[in-house]
This record gives structure tokens, sequence and C-alpha cells, in this order.
């Protein structure tokens, strides 16, 4: 949970800006920067003490975990002092970059047994993140977790089991549900900017072949410098195979396709700005169009959902697609339409379009309206669709940044945070349910509030 200070002092200043926007029909900057700097600062005077301090250690030290530990680190008073990972290579450059005398192991139950150790980062492949935010909430840890949470629907009890269980903070990886962006929508959507939701829709468009999981095959790559036993864990056992370690999310015993790499980002997203639990039905499709290197899951994908009424909203469907052969953008946006309006929200913007409907509901009144020459009347009235955006400013930290800040206070605090394991449930299932209909061709029914596929 964020601090409710600096949340009152953020609410209040979104609010004033929204609200001056709206009347005078502007297209306002969100100054964040300053506020984020001046909620930053008093915390590095804070937190000088060794007793004050945070200890990390990174399990998985690939690319994802690195980021986290380059974003976590910039908090202050974190400080990282260990680092897991199956490559040895992953070890030697965390050794390089953050000191010789950081400890390193392949085994991360080696990291879990140091008392040294405050919360653990895992950065891990998808098919590990259940067994080691379980392994660590029991060992006392904290832990944040790269999304989605698991990498099977059913193991997700567990981990809302462990963190309840162990006290500690548990938080997912989908850094964007904290961004400036998602707090602004949120805002705009419960003071009735659009309307009644009805509809939303969300994509990734990404067309190189980064984004499309074709990650470098290290040189030294074989059996001397890697674990591969440690990798598989519970998958099944198969020979070496470095296409399976350094891509891969490009296979199902470890990795959860394009839904759950991206997928999962819109439904935390959404289900933050909207206050939902979830849909009731999911249905995908899709196909490998483009990239047939030998992965097992789609390069294109398509979700339909349907959302039920729920406290916080209407009823309303939702659309997502991911396009890795997009030859028009590399980008993503979601989209929130209600009966007056819409909004297409990022990470660092919002942009509000109103075009309310005015006239008579129904023809039979129309033409009585016509008759009477209110038509005209009313055309003449009309105005263009109005248009906000809200921006972030430059020198905004990012979402990465908010999402740890709201992390480590959680970690200091002890107070909840947002995006805990039920949340992270609630967003992981919808993902991981697209690969069951994609793959067995069936509309897959779930139960939002229980949890439970029905």
């Amino acid at each position: 949970m964020k601090d409710s200070r600096k949340n009152s002092s953020r609410r209040s200043f979104l609010g004033s800006l929204g609200t001056a926007a709206l009347a005078a029909g502007a297209t306002p900057h969100l100054l964040l920067a300053d506020e984020r700097r001046r909620v930053a600062e008093p915390m590095a005077r804070q937190y000088r003490s060794a007793n004050d301090q945070i200890n990390i250690a990174v399990i998985g030290a690939g690319g994802m975990g690195m980021a986290d530990v380059s974003t976590a680190l910039r908090v202050p008073g974190v400080k990282l002092v260990a680092a897991s990972d199956c490559y040895d290579g992953r070890l030697d450059a965390a050794r390089m970059e953050h000191g010789a005398d950081l400890f390193t192991t392949r085994d991360y139950r080696e990291i879990l047994a140091r008392n040294d150790v405050d919360a653990v980062i895992c950065g891990t492949p998808d098919h590990w993140h259940h067994r080691i935010s379980v392994d660590a909430l029991k060992a006392g840890k904290s832990v944040y977790c790269e999304k989605p949470m698991v990498h099977q629907i059913a193991q997700g009890a567990d981990v809302i089991r462990a963190e309840r269980d162990s006290g500690r903070t548990f938080q997912v990886g989908s850094q964007g549900m904290s961004s400036l962006g998602n707090e602004k929508a949120k805002q705009l959507l419960e003071e009735g900017a659009i309307g009644q939701l009805n509809y939303a829709e969300g994509f990734w468009a990404r067309n190189d072949p980064i984004g499309a999981w074709q990650y470098a095959i290290p040189e030294d790559g074989s059996e001397q410098t890697v674990d591969w036993d440690m990798f598989l864990g519970h998958a099944p056992p198969r020979p070496f195979d470095p296409l399976r370690i350094f891509r891969w999310r490009n296979y199902r015993d470890y990795g959860t396709g394009v839904s759950g790499d991206l997928f999962v980002h819109l439904f935390s997203s959404l289900h933050f700005i909207t206050s939902s639990t979830g849909p009731k039905k999911i249905m995908a499709q899709g196909g490998l169009r483009h990239w047939k290197d030998g992965r097992e899951v789609p390069d294109v994908l398509l979700g339909m959902f349907d959302y039920p009424e729920a406290e916080g909203h209407p009823p309303f469907n939702l659309s997502l697609r991911v396009n890795f052969v997009d030859g028009t953008s590399g980008s993503t946006f979601l989209r929130l339409v209600g009966n007056e309006g819409a909004m297409d929200v990022t990470w660092t913007e919002v942009v509000l379009r109103r075009n309310k409907s005015v006239g008579a509901n129904d023809v039979f009144n129309q033409m009585k309206a016509d008759e009477a020459g209110l038509g005209l009347a009313s055309r003449r009235e009309m105005l263009p669709p109005a248009e906000s955006v809200y921006m972030a400013e430059d020198g905004y930290w990012g979402a990465h940044f908010d999402h740890f800040m709201n992390f480590f206070k959680g970690v200091r605090d002890g107070t909840q945070v947002e995006e805990n394991a039920t949340f992270g449930l609630r967003a992981a299932a919808p993902a991981l349910a697209c690969n069951d209909s994609y793959f067995d061709e069936k509309v897959i029914s779930w139960d939002p509030d229980l949890m439970e596929v029905l």
C-alpha cells in the first residue's frame, strides 16, 4: 500500500489539476517529477543507519531480474547483498557490476538461509515463481515476484496462503500498475469522466527480434557453466538445450507465452483502474505467423473477456491483442470506453476524449424535435469533441521506481501493497486461461471472486 500522506498529497494535486483541465479544455501536464523527488529525498535522510537498511537478493539474475535490481537500488536505504542464477556468466556479471564481495550461488536456497537478506527479487523463468515465492515467504523474506505470479492457475492459492501465514510483504512485478497514468485514469473513471464504462481494449505491438524473445545465446553457455537440473526444477527432464534456458519464454514448460508476459500487464492496469476482480468468461485465438523457430506458443494472440457487474463498475467487455510481427509500431496502450467518452491510457499519459450524446433518445422524439425546429438549434450548438491530455513531466522516475517505492514501504512499515498475491492471481489467472482457451479451443469460465476455474 502506498504511503497515505504521499497519496493524499498526490490525489489532491491530481484532483486540482484534473478539475482545471476539464474546465478549461486545456492540455495539462502532470508535474509530478518534483513531487516524487520530495518523497524520495526525505527517505534518503530517514534511512541512514544500518538498522534502517533493507538488504535484498536477486534470484534469477537475467535481464529482468537485474533491471529490477537497478531500479530497486534507486530507492533510498536499499542494498544488494546476494545473487543467484543457474548460469555462471550472469553471476560473474553481477559481481562485476555490484562488487566482488557480492555473495553469489547457483542454489537459491543458500540465499534464503542467509540472515542478512530481508527481501528477494524473483526474476526467474515463470515455472519457478510459485516455488521460490512460497519458499522465500516461509523463510521470513519479503518477495518481489516478477509477473505472472504463477505458472499454473492452481498454484495461486499456495502463494496467497504463504503470504498470509508469513506476515511478510509480497508484491507482483507488473510495474505499470503503480504508474501516474494508471492513477490518473482511475481518478477520472471514478469522477465519471467517460460516463458508464461498457468496453475496454488493449494491445502490445512489437516488430523486432528482442521483442519476440530472440535473446542472444552466450558462447560459453554449456553444461559446464549452466546448472541444467536447477533450471529444469520440476519441469519434465530432457537433455541440455541452450535455447530452452536462454529463450525460455518460447516453451510452455517454463514460460506462459504472450498472454503471461504481456496480457498480464494489461489486466493489472485494468483491474487497478476499474477496481475489478476480473472476467467471468475468457476466449482466445491466434497463431504462429512469423517466428517459426521451434517455439511452442503463438506470436499473434487475441483475447475476448466478459466482465460481470461489480461494486466498482458496470458489466463490460474487454478485447486484448499481442502481435510480435506488427509492422506499424512498437507500442502499447489501454483504452476504456464509456457512453460519454473514452480514455487512452499509458504508464505516462492519459488522453481523455469526450463527445456526450445530445438530442432525442429515440427516432419518434427526434422527428418531433426536427418538426419543431429543435434539431437545427441543437446542430448549431454542437461543439467539437473535448480532448484533455495528461502527461508525466520530464524527470518522472517512472512506474518501475514507483512500484519499488510501494514495495519497500510495505517491507519497512508492514502496510499492505496494492498488487499483493490475491491481486496478482486475479491478473495472472485470466492471462493463463487464455493459453488454455487457445490450445484447448474452448471458452474458459472463471469465478473472479472465488478465484476458481469453473
